[in-house]
């Protein structure tokens, strides 16, 4: 019989890995019936800790636990922007991926047993009870968005992220400017709300279309495929996405649908990923600095594993880079 795994008493238990941890680890935050709930799931399972962890547990090496989602562009830039940030701090990466088979829980789980100084989440899905819960264990930093009570983030200004967009496409004549989703979680809610204040505040509110999409080429493909099968009279004249890998499936889309981009139809992405810097595709993007970003996290995490209680979140300001996916609307010239 296979040995039980954290995991494997988390699921039983209906607890996050990380909640799981904390609980068999004796550490503060989960509830009274929550740790009853994980001492009889591994008392049932017959669990034992990982003797290997427990000796990391008392080394407490000087390791930057890094959740990244594999099949992200951006999150490699990141990865590699903290590999430079932490060059000459003592500090060394360790990387737990995700993937389409391994969730971020599964990632995290991977990084506690490994006993990290701290750890950085990319482009986490956590909410705040959860990133609260897995800082009380260890220092935790949000890498993309707002931490919460005890995790701290660093994350770009999304509100002007979007203002940057809608003003450059408003600037070139554009009214009609859709906005391609980024489904749940707190990065795409904040995107999207900062792509109707940009609507609003440009007297667009009217013209307001956000269309469902997600994170993927897949999702944007969709997407595109959406706007594309509007009525011409009733089409957008621009597209802001989510992030590039979604931006390029709406371009892909558009394309094959015999839709010019730019001529017919302007498309913005946001992360200004290696993706959007292709000889092939040229994409206007929000570029979020991965460098400045990384370096803020490193400093933050430093300051956390040291202790510091005047830690704050850092949001860094975004840019707009200009290429060849955007133009003036189709019949209108800019002035």
């Amino acid at each position: 019989m296979a040995r039980a795994r954290l995991a494997d008493v988390a699921a039983r238990a209906g607890v996050s890995p990380a909640t799981a941890s904390l609980v068999l680890r004796e550490q503060p935050g989960p509830s009274e019936s929550t740790r009853a709930a994980v001492h009889e799931a591994a008392g049932a399972l017959g669990y034992r800790a990982d003797r290997t962890a427990s000796s990391l547990a008392r080394k407490r090496p000087h390791l930057v636990g890094v959740v990244l989602d594999v099949s992200h562009p951006f999150h490699a830039a990141l990865v590699d922007a903290l590999d430079g940030a932490v060059a000459g701090t003592g500090l060394d990466l360790v990387l737990s991926t995700t993937t389409s088979r391994r969730s971020e829980a599964d990632a995290v789980d991977t990084l506690l047993d490994s006993r990290c100084a701290g750890l950085v989440l990319l482009g986490t899905t956590m909410s705040a009870r959860a990133l609260d819960a897995l800082a009380a264990h260890c220092p935790v930093v949000a890498l993309g968005r707002p931490g919460a009570a005890s995790a701290r983030g660093v994350y770009a200004d999304d509100a002007l992220g979007l203002r940057l967009a809608v003003d450059h496409l408003a600037d070139l004549g554009h009214r009609r400017i859709a906005y391609a989703d980024g489904g749940r979680g707190t990065i795409a809610t904040a995107r999207r709300r900062g792509y109707r204040r940009a609507m609003e505040r440009r007297g667009l509110a009217g013209d307001t279309l956000v269309v469902p999409a997600g994170d993927t080429e897949a999702a944007g493909l969709e997407a595109g495929a959406r706007v594309a099968a509007r009525p011409a009279a009733d089409r957008p004249t621009a597209v802001v996405a989510f992030n590039d890998r979604c931006a390029l499936g709406v371009r892909d889309a558009l394309l094959r649908a015999g839709v010019d981009v730019p001529g017919g139809l302007s498309v913005v992405g946001y992360d200004d990923s290696p993706l959007a810097r292709l000889a092939t595709v040229r994409l206007t993007s929000v570029s979020q600095d991965p460098g400045p970003m990384a370096a803020a996290a490193v400093r933050t995490l430093e300051a956390l594993v040291a202790g510091r209680a005047d830690v704050a979140d850092v949001v860094v300001e975004p840019r707009l880079v200009l290429r060849s996916s955007t133009a003036t609307p189709p019949g209108a010239e800019k002035d």
